[in-house]
Formats: C-alpha cells, sequence, structure tokens
C-alpha cells in the first residue's frame, strides 16, 4: 500500500527536523518546506494527504496559504499550527477550509491521532470523488443517456455480457433506444472493430428479403446479374443487428435457426454452404411470447436468440432521466442550428415530467428539436412547447398524418354487433368468445385471431379514412405489417370513406 504523504511548512528547521522524524517513524512519507512559497510549489506538484502549517510564516500568512492550498489540491487536509492563542484566527482558518487547528507547544503523541483522521478524511473524498466520477460517466454510457437505476441495470448487463458471443434480445416500445442499446453490445464486446450490419425485418419486402439476408449467386433469380454476399455474410466475423425480428417471415425462421445452431449458410442458388462467425442481437417493439401465441415467430427461434434478454423501459417509467435527456438535445439541436442554447423554465420542465410521451425518446427528441428551432429567447417556456392541455399538438408529430376522429362501425360481423359498451380489452374479448358458437372439430373451427386481426386493420382504416400511416399509428404497426395484413385478407380499400 502506498505510504500516506505528508507536508510541513515552517520557518524554524528544528520544528521541521523533529516532525519528519516522528511521521517517518510512523511509516508516511514526508515532505519539508520552510516557507509559504515552498510549500504552495510543492502542493501544486505533488498530492498530499495531509499538510501541517505554522500560521505565521515570513512571506505567506498561514490563512492565505490554506486558501491557496484549497485551490490548488482540493482534497488535501490541513492542520493550522500556532503559537498564539486566537479563537478569532482559529474560526478564520476553519472557515477557510482547515482541518483542524492546534496549539504550540505540539506533543506528538496528541497531534498524531489528528494527522491519521486528516489522511482518513482525504481517503473518503478519493472514495466520494472517484464513485461520482463514475456515476457520471455511466449516466452517459456508449451515447446512452441514463442515470436511472433501470438504465444502470441495462449498463451492468452490457458489461457482464460484453466479453461473451451470447445471443441478445432486446425489448422495448418503439422509441426507446433499442438500437443504441445493440450498439453498446456491439462496441464494447470483443468484435467491436469487426463489422456490425444491420437489418430491420420490418421494412424488407417479403421476397428480397432471403436473397438480403443469405446472399444470392448470379444467376439465382431474374434481376441477379453478378454474385451478391448477404448481409449475415457481410457480417462475417462482426455482429448481426436484426431489428424488429417477430417481423421476419415465417418460411425464413427455420433458415436462421439452423444458421445459429450449425454456424452454416447458403446464398440463394447456390448448394455449397458458407461458414459464418456472427454475433446476433435481435430486437422487437412487441413481447415475443404474444408473438409467438400469434404465429408469428417460432418458439424454437425465440429460446435460440433469447440466450440474454434486456427489457429498454419506455420513457414513462425512467422519468428521472427525462431533465438529462432534455438538455442533451437542446445542447445537440442548438450547435445543429447555430442558436444559443437556452435554459428550460421551470413550468417548461413540469409539462416535460407530466407529459406521458407515448412516443418515449424518440419523441422527446422531436419536441425538443421543434422547440429549438421556434425559440427566440434564451429560455425555453410553455410559450415555446406544444402545449394543448397535457398532450401534443398534430405540430410537434408532423411526420404523423393527423387522425380523423369518426365512430368505427362494427366490423367483425355479429360477434362485434352484439358487444354493448365494453369497459376494457378484457371485456371485449370475453364478450366476443361468449358470442362464439359451441365449439365444434378441430378442422372446422375458424381462425377468431385471424378474423379479428383483418377486422381491426378495417376498422382503422375506415377511422383514418384509409390513410395507412395513421392507421398503423394507431394499431401501434408498422407500414409493412399493415400491408401484409390489408394483402392477405384482400381488404377492400375502394369501400374505405374518400
Amino acid at each position: 500500500m502506498q505510504k500516506a504523504r505528508i507536508l510541513v511548512v515552517d520557518d524554524d528547521t528544528n520544528v521541521l527536523d523533529l516532525m519528519q522524524f516522528h511521521l517517518r517513524r510512523q511509516g508516511f512519507d514526508v515532505f519539508t518546506a520552510e516557507s509559504g512559497a515552498e510549500g504552495l510549489t510543492l502542493i501544486a506538484d505533488h498530492q498530499f494527504d495531509a499538510a501541517l502549517t505554522d500560521l505565521r510564516l515570513p512571506d505567506l500568512d498561514g490563512i492565505e496559504l490554506v486558501k491557496r492550498c484549497r485551490e490548488l489540491s482540493p482534497e488535501t487536509e490541513i492542520i493550522v499550527i500556532t503559537g498564539y492563542s486566537s479563537i478569532r484566527k482559529a474560526v478564520e482558518a476553519t472557515q477557510s477550509g482547515a482541518f483542524y487547528f492546534v496549539e504550540k507547544p505540539i506533543k506528538f503523541e496528541e497531534l498524531l491521532p489528528l494527522i491519521n483522521k486528516a489522511v482518513e478524511s482525504r481517503a473518503q473524498k478519493t472514495v466520494i470523488r472517484e464513485l461520482r466520477d463514475k456515476l457520471e460517466d455511466r449516466a452517459l454510457y456508449c451515447n446512452i443517456i441514463g442515470s436511472s437505476k433501470a438504465m444502470q441495470n441495462i449498463f451492468e448487463v452490457i458489461e457482464s455480457v460484453s466479453e461473451s458471443d451470447a445471443n441478445v434480445l432486446i425489448i422495448g416500445e418503439s422509441g426507446t433506444g433499442k438500437e443504441l442499446v445493440a450498439n453498446a453490445v456491439h462496441y464494447k464486446s470483443r468484435r467491436a472493430k469487426k463489422p456490425f450490419v444491420k437489418i430491420n425485418c420490418a421494412a424488407l419486402p417479403k421476397e428480397l428479403i432471403e436473397s438480403e439476408l443469405f446472399g444470392h449467386t448470379k444467376g439465382a433469380f431474374t434481376g441477379a446479374s453478378r454474385d451478391k454476399l448477404g448481409l449475415i455474410g457481410q457480417a462475417d466475423g462482426g455482429s448481426l443487428l436484426m431489428d424488429e425480428i417477430g417481423e421476419m417471415p415465417l418460411e425464413l425462421q427455420p433458415k436462421l435457426l439452423r444458421i445459429l445452431q450449425e454456424r452454416v449458410y447458403t446464398p440463394v442458388g447456390s448448394e455449397k454452404p458458407q461458414a459464418v462467425d456472427f454475433r446476433l442481437i435481435c430486437a422487437t417493439n412487441r413481447s415475443p411470447l404474444e408473438a409467438i401465441r400469434g404465429g408469428l415467430l417460432r418458439e424454437d427461434l425465440y429460446y435460440r436468440i433469447n440466450t440474454v434478454e434486456i427489457q429498454v423501459p419506455p420513457l414513462r417509467e425512467r422519468k428521472e432521466d427525462l431533465q438529462r435527456l432534455a438538455e442533451h438535445f437542446v445542447r445537440i439541436f442548438s450547435e445543429k442550428y447555430g442558436r444559443p442554447t437556452p435554459a428550460i423554465s421551470q413550468e417548461a420542465y413540469q409539462w416535460l415530467f407530466s407529459h406521458p410521451w407515448p412516443g418515449n425518446v424518440r419523441e422527446l427528441q422531436n419536441v425538443i428539436e421543434r422547440t429549438v428551432l421556434i425559440n427566440k429567447g434564451d429560455v425555453i417556456d410553455l410559450s415555446n412547447l406544444p402545449v394543448t392541455g397535457n398532450v401534443l399538438t398534430p405540430a410537434a408529430n408532423a411526420h404523423i398524418p393527423p387522425v380523423v376522429e369518426s365512430r368505427p362501425e362494427p366490423v367483425i360481423e355479429r360477434t362485434v354487433e352484439e358487444v354493448q359498451a365494453p369497459s376494457s380489452f378484457e371485456d371485449l374479448c370475453r364478450q366476443i368468445v361468449n358470442q362464439l358458437p359451441a365449439p365444434g372439430p378441430e378442422e372446422g373451427q375458424p381462425n377468431i385471431f385471424e378474423r379479428i386481426e383483418g377486422s381491426l386493420v378495417q376498422a382503422a382504416l375506415e377511422r383514418t379514412r384509409g390513410n395507412k400511416q395513421a392507421a398503423a399509428n394507431l394499431l401501434g404497426l408498422y407500414r409493412p405489417r399493415l400491408y401484409s395484413i390489408i394483402k392477405k385478407h384482400s381488404l377492400a380499400e375502394s369501400s374505405l370513406p374518400q
């Protein structure tokens, strides 16, 4: 263990020699100075646990030395020694930052406990500072802002799995920052210097996703004019992020499962398997178990991709991060648009904390960007925020077409027509099931889930007068998923109100 370092400042060389002798016998590393200037030079060049200084020095008042020492080395504890009894000076020394005040003649056996306490106090200050610095560092972790317990737990999980190749499944609502978490998993791993390839399973047309994933050979299909390395091949040695894994076509899921089991894949049009080494990171904004029950995700694939599960909380469940996030976005967009960085008023903060944030961090980011653009002063107040009561105005969500409010007509045939004012989704489902005919042979039983799926989309399209983006937002779906349901159930757009 490193010796505690002590500085003794006194213009009496006999005192210096005596203190040096006693302190070294106690195991301290001792430095001495005969003047205040020399003492300040040593303090600037070395880190001392404690300093002992005479109150009367030839070039510098002891009180001034205390103040200067606090500026140069705030964690060093200072014991002031004087031969002149003065309550006023004692108070002044402690107010200036001295740890303790003692009078001459010094009895070393009485001074030693004070020195030990000063050294212990300095050590405690160092621990507190290091913990504070660590918390500050962890509040901004791989570009993820989060000092809340929920986010700190996520950071701990990422640190724990960073050196492994375990598959990771990230679950969270849209806009919570799942991709940032995926980035952290990759860039904290030993694969950080290798490729990080990303694919959104909901964004690719069904007929192209196999070719995009596995690649293809020249002539494998019409338009395949050359060999193409797929995303899985591009991720070799690195990581592959499959966003919205629940939207992956069912017929491709067994192939992905085989790749994860055997670490080989076969490009479209080829018969030669290719070895591949990558870490799989998946993300989804829907419950995987619901996707399994709905027939959208294979159960065996779920257990393969879910070695480590990370649940990213919605913003409404981590409100303690909201202020830091808001200030971060204010700085980012002020710099981006060349604007002075405004402060946020207390009233504006109250609104920010009261808003439910259904769009999560992405929604907050959009609101702050708009606010920075329209703000004309040094402070963001309620007049700058898109407030209507306690919700966002359509202007704040300009990227989402406004929903036309109209009472939806019942569309699930007799079962919904007979439902009277259900108080919850559970009541609605219970009433629908109670209206079903008695169960018959398994083969003849209608698929109620598919009928409800199509009817819900039809109702959403009617409510939004055919606006597919608004209907998708209303149901919490991505547009590609909505389109696939429209096509699957042959929903007649011509019958929608114009």
